[in-house]
This record gives C-alpha cells, structure tokens and sequence, in this order.
C-alpha cells in the first residue's frame, strides 16, 4: 500500500503541480510563500462579491417581516460575532498554512475523510449558486415575461463559467471593478426607498407583527436562519486568504474575517430589514425592480453575477479536492467549472428553490460544526494540548486514509444537528441545531484527540514543511 501512495504522489508531482503552477490554483496543494503576494484590501474586495448577494436582503426581509424587526437585528449582531470570529480564526490559518479548509481539513480528517467536508463545501456552493442565481431569473423574467424562464437559467447560468476560468487574479479584477457600479445602485434604491411613502406608519425598527414579542421563539428563529449562512460565509474567505502576503497576516485576518460578516449581515441584512418592512414584501428580486425598474434588473444581475462567480469558484476547488481524494482524478480547475456551472442550472431547472429551507437546515448544521472541528483542532489540539503535528500536513503520502478526530467529530453532530432542526429535540434545540451541533464538535473533536493521542493525523512526518506555516 505504501509503495501505491508513493506512485500516486509521484503522479501528482509530475502531472498535476505544473498545471496548478500555471493557473496559480494550487487546489491539491499549499499555496508556496512566494505566490502569496495579495494584499488584505484586494482579498476582502473578493469577499464582498459574497458580501453584496441580494440573498442577505431576503433574509433580513424575511426574518423582519415574519419576526419583527427588532428580533431580525439582534439575530444579525449575533452573526457578525460569532461568524466574525469564526472566520478571524480560519483566515489566520489559511493565510499562515497557505491551504484553503479543504486541504486543512486533510490531516483531521485523514484524506479520504476529508472528501466528506470537500463534498459538503462543493454542494452548498453549487446548492447557493442555483438560489442565486433563480433570483437573477425571477427578475429578469418579472421584467421581460416574454423570455421563457428555462432560457434565462441557460444563458446566465453559463456566463459564470467564462469569467471564472483564469483564477483568482481574474476574480479580483471582476469584484475590483464592478464594486463601483454595485455601490451606484445600491445607493439609487436606499435613495427610492426613503422618498417613497413606507407601507408602515412606524420606525421600521420598531415593526412587529401581531402576537409576536421581543426575544424568545422568534428571536431564536432569527438566529436558526441565521446560522444556515454563517458557517458558509466563515470558511469561504480561506479559498482566497491563503494568497495573502505574510506581513499582512494579523491585520488581514482581522479585516478578512469580519469586514465581509458586518457588511452582508449588518449593511445588506438591515437594509433588507428596512426595505421588507418599507414595501411590504420579501422578495428583493420583486421589490428591486418596483424601485429602479431596468436598472433594478441590472442591479440584481451584478450582484448575483458577483456572487456565483465566487460560489463556482469555490465549488470547483472543492470537486477538485473530492475527486482526487477519492479517484486520483485531477483534470484541473476549469474542468470543474464546467461541472459546477452545468450542476446548478440542473438544480434550476429542477426547482431547487422549493427545497431552499431544507438545504439550509443541513447546511447551517453541517458547516458550523465543520468551522468549530478546525477551529477547535488548532487552537485547542495542536497548539494548547500539543496532540499531532504542529503544522497541516495535505500530501497524501503521508496522511492516514482516515482519522477518527475529524470523521467522528462531524458526522454524530451533524446527525443529532438535523434530528434537532426537525424538531424531535423540543423547540430550544430545534432554533439552536447548529450552535448545538458546533458545540458538540468541538467537544468531540477535543475528547478524540486525547483518546487517539494524535495517532491519525499524519503516517509520515513531514521534513519539507517551512518553520513559518507551522500553527503550534
């Protein structure tokens, strides 16, 4: 067996490393020191194309409209710290490591173990780049019903593979520049909304719907919706931040992680707040285009556009991982672009969006507890217990196939997770299902490590390893 991985690795060596050298991918492999040479700015101006997704205007919508405002607020400074920190910690170690959460889930995991967290990563992608981009469809075709639905999932499904297929430097340039144009008409509808007659006589603030109160069931409805997003927009910034230049390390972390959190939970969520309540609707692919008619229907066509072309991007470094995990099937990035692109306009079609609460209930469950086993791992793990090695090792010759810190540590709570959010654990737990599941991640991810004494992290100890990508 071992002279089998030895092969395999020397495949890698030989076919693989040389393509991601050329796109500056680095999907199966740590980024080298010398390709990290982004700065914090450039790599949060890519987040924001996740920050700025009118998906945060529906769910600010939502929340506020079906549990007051008030609630809908809370819920969302709950977010940014926790989903803040969160992503702090995951930035920190991707910039430090140069891997993505893929590659440092490898070693907690084991490196077939860790193709359940890379195909976790890759479906909610793709699942978010059909609801993205259905809201695209829907207001397109509010304003041009003439255009069959199923045309305007093919045409604007396949522009986002074209403008993902150079990389990361083509995103930058994508988000740098479109930024501008997204702040136009960001600005052009706060500016409508506050001429126009609110349908509620109050400070939108101050909006409740009857029978429902402050705190309580609502408040933690909030916070359950909440916590479907949160995992995804914690991990999501390592796919760019392990490109960040060594001496903006601290600072990045801090920015990368929390600014994009504050702006698509606290700008983009409020404002959704204040809008929902304001119109009368939920829907911002409805109210959007009632505001600023064609221009509402290109406001929502940059923004869903920036968001998917970071949801492909991130769900083609993830097959990319699984396939060559699982097959040692590496045809490169682009070709999972394709695969990605094709995937959510078969979701489209199919009508995923009828299935949008259930896939966020796993979603949120899944990807807490994913954040809190890597977390826990290398705060707690390698760096405070000095369990395994202290650096994230992703080479499969010298990892485990399996190791039961990681494999364990997310599957039970995912499992107990979902039974909760069904609501078979009573209604604190059905609210809290993620937390809950994080939280039983962390502890388990703990008492394994202790329990195994770090014997599955790595089968070999690696001598190659720069003393500055080292964790602990």
């Amino acid at each position: 067996m071992r002279s089998d991985i030895t092969a395999d690795q020397k495949v890698f060596e030989k076919e693989v490393r040389p393509r991601e050298e050329t796109t500056g991918d680095y999907s199966f492999d740590r980024v080298p020191r010398e390709e990290r040479k982004m700065g914090w700015l450039s790599i949060t101006n890519i987040t924001f194309g996740i920050a700025t997704a009118i998906f945060y205007f529906q769910m600010g919508s939502v929340m506020a409209l079906q549990f007051g405002a008030v609630n809908a607020i809370i819920s969302a400074i709950y977010a940014i710290i926790v989903a803040g920190i969160l992503g702090t910690i995951i930035v920190y170690l991707s910039a430090k490591s140069g891997m993505n959460v893929n590659l440092l889930s490898r070693g907690g995991f084991g490196y077939i173990g860790a193709s359940l967290t890379s195909l976790i990563y890759a479906s909610n992608f793709i699942m978010y780049c059909a609801f993205e981009g259905m809201i695209l469809v829907s207001a397109v075709h509010a304003f041009f019903p003439q255009i069959p639905t199923w045309i305007l999932i093919l045409v604007f499904g396949t522009i986002v593979i074209p403008l993902n297929w150079f990389g990361i430097k083509q995103l930058d340039k994508i988000q740098k520049w479109s930024l501008p144009l997204f702040g136009i008409f960001l600005i052009a509808a706060i500016y409508m909304v506050f001429n126009r007659p609110s349908l509620y006589d109050g400070h939108f603030w101050t909006y409740m719907p009857e029978g429902v109160q402050i705190g309580g069931t609502a408040l933690l409805l909030c916070i359950g919706m909440q916590h479907g997003i949160m995992g995804l927009t914690a991990l999501i910034a390592s796919d760019y931040a392990r490109f960040l230049k060594p001496k903006d390390l601290k600072v990045g972390s801090v920015a990368i992680g929390f600014i994009p959190q504050i702006f698509c939970f606290g700008v983009m969520g409020g404002l959704g707040i204040w809008f929902g309540v304001s119109l009368g609707e939920s829907n911002p692919g409805v109210y959007i285009v009632i505001l600023l008619g064609l221009g509402g229907v290109l406001f929502t066509m940059l923004t869903q556009l920036r968001i998917n072309i970071t949801n492909i991007y991130s769900s083609s470094l993830s097959l990319s991982s699984f396939f060559e995990n699982m097959f040692n099937f590496t045809p490169g990035r682009r070709f999972w672009i394709v695969v990605a692109g094709v995937v959510s306009m078969a979701l489209m079609l199919g009508g995923i969006v009828e299935h949008l609460g259930l896939a966020m209930t796993f979603q949120g469950v899944a990807l807490m507890s994913w954040a809190a086993i890597l977390v826990t791992d290398a705060l707690v793990v390698k760096k405070l217990l000095k369990i395994g090695p202290g650096y994230f090792e992703s080479r499969r010759a010298n990892l485990f196939k399996w190791n039961p810190v990681g494999v364990v540590s997310l599957l039970i709570p995912s499992i107990l997770g979902t039974v909760a959010t069904l609501g078979y654990m009573g209604t604190f737990l059905q609210s809290t299902a993620a937390f809950f599941a994080a939280m039983l991640a962390a502890i388990l991810t703990v008492a394994l490590a202790i329990a195994t004494k770090g014997r599955y992290y790595v089968r070999k100890e690696a001598t190659d390893i720069p003393r500055e990508d080292y964790i602990a």
